[in-house]
């Protein structure tokens, strides 16, 4: 273990404090329950980012405000005085997980999943090919992102069927005009407005029944103006596999549904300025370029009678300039938290981190949200298992009366350390609130760390 008193000052009140890696919205969800289920315990959110919310403010598609007004309920969690936020600390490097255990009555690590899977196929490596997350955390106004991003592209293809393949293709196709009223930083919007993007092709290996974005995404894509949709019709034939998943689920029987109307009124000459392309039952084999991206090939599936899929042999080419995999994310590891490098989770025994080398669990570690049980669920399932660990936690740490018994208190300072706090976070949030009213929108991000901790700190 590292030496505590280099690295911190612990506070020797004894009041229980939890710290909490991640200002997301599983940690907050989380410490919303504690201080819901325990009248006396406080916690500390330690974010890496100057500013909270993590993958609401920057993961979530700047076109879709309904989604982003999540971040008022975890603001209005935030803001309970139990709660102090601890901006601009990495914990591995400004602290260590082992700090935060000697120091606090119990450590929640929950930093989510921020890296793309790989597609495992040759020329993944060329220039102009992405990964998801690059190109949201860009047009989210990520700070640790570049400011360009090359968009000359006229034509893209996007590999994947969930709700990320959906935004990436949205935000490519759609007018810059509809996205002027959202938070983008404003070389988002310039470099948007100037986008030679006219075809996307969105890509999926698994027939339409099978597809994994939800129905509410699909239908917006169909409600962006001056875009035309196009779809195979013979795509959208189903097997016997197709036909139980649309009987059986309701969300699947509509996104068939919803396809099947594309493809019926698709104009036979093209109409509008740019087209979505869908195609299922295409895997990529490989993409094709020397230096940078020239085309994708993409090979035929046909189901099997397990519902999977299998090659066909038949290869399509299509060109196009630029590649973006959204077939996924994954966890990066928590230096001193045990990592599963094959699953990219934390191992866990109902949110009790597991000790592989031990065989049991490590006292008073625990996890939740992404790194807990990987990339899947939404803001629903993030709460249902943020419940799962919480009571954990409180069963572990206090005893049959309620008492906790190790209430240790937590660390008041973080030597080295420049801590963004929640005043300073409201000051970040009244600068972009500012910022947007000058332009006619609700706010414009501070997009740079140089700016964001300026504000902040």
């Amino acid at each position: 273990m590292h030496d505590l008193h280099r690295h911190a000052e612990v506070n020797t009140a004894e009041r229980p404090r939890v710290a909490i890696v991640g200002a997301g919205p599983a940690g907050t969800y989380a410490a919303d329950l504690l201080l819901r289920d325990d009248p006396l315990v406080e916690v500390d959110l330690y974010e890496r980012f100057p500013a909270p919310f993590g993958l609401v403010r920057y993961g979530v598609a700047p076109d879709h405000p309904r989604i982003k007004r999540i971040t008022s309920t975890l603001h209005a969690v935030m803001d309970n005085p139990r709660i102090r936020l601890r901006g601009n600390v990495e914990v591995g490097r400004d602290v260590h997980v082992a700090d935060l255990l000697h120091a606090y009555a119990a450590v929640v690590i929950a930093t989510g999943a921020d890296k793309d899977l790989d597609l495992g196929i040759p020329g993944e490596g060329l220039a102009d090919s992405h990964g998801a997350s690059s190109f949201v955390a860009w047009y989210d106004g990520h700070p640790d992102t570049e400011v360009d991003w090359d968009l000359s592209a006229r034509a893209t293809a996007v590999i994947g069927a969930g709700n990320v393949a959906l935004d990436v293709a949205r935000v490519l196709a759609r007018p810059i005009d509809d996205m002027r009223t959202t938070d983008i930083p404003r070389h988002v919007e310039e470099a948007l407005e100037a986008s030679c993007v006219r075809d996307v092709h969105l890509f999926a290996r698994r027939g339409p029944a099978d597809a994994r974005f939800s129905p509410n995404e699909l239908r917006e894509l169909g409600e962006v103006t001056d875009v035309d949709l196009v779809v195979d019709p013979r795509d959208l034939v189903l097997d016997d596999h197709g036909e139980r998943m649309i009987r059986q689920f309701a969300q699947r029987r509509i996104i068939v549904e919803t396809l099947r109307e594309w493809a019926d009124r698709a104009p036979a000459i093209p109409t509008a300025a740019r087209r979505v392309h869908l195609h299922f039952h295409q895997r990529p084999v490989r993409l094709v370029g020397t230096t940078s991206v020239q085309a994708i090939d993409v090979e035929r599936t046909r189901p099997t009678e397990l519902g999977r899929v299998e090659g066909t042999g038949e290869i399509t080419r299509y060109p196009v300039q630029a590649v973006y995999r959204a077939i996924g994310y994954r966890s990066t590891p928590v230096p001193g938290v045990p990592f599963d490098q094959e699953r990219h989770t934390i191992p866990h025994v109902r949110g009790r981190v597991s000790d592989h080398a031990g065989g049991g669990t490590v006292p008073r570690l625990y996890t939740t949200g992404w790194i807990k049980r990987g990339p899947i669920g939404l803001i629903g399932s993030t709460k249902s298992d943020a419940a799962e660990t919480v009571s954990a936690l409180l069963s572990d740490c206090r005893d049959s009366a309620g008492a906790w018994m190790d209430p240790r208190s937590g660390m008041d300072h973080i030597p080295g350390a420049t801590i963004a706090d929640w005043e300073g976070w409201l000051r970040l949030d009244a600068a972009e609130q500012a910022g947007g009213a000058r332009r006619g929108r609700e706010r414009t991000k501070v997009a740079d760390w140089t700016g964001m901790l300026s504000l902040t700190t």
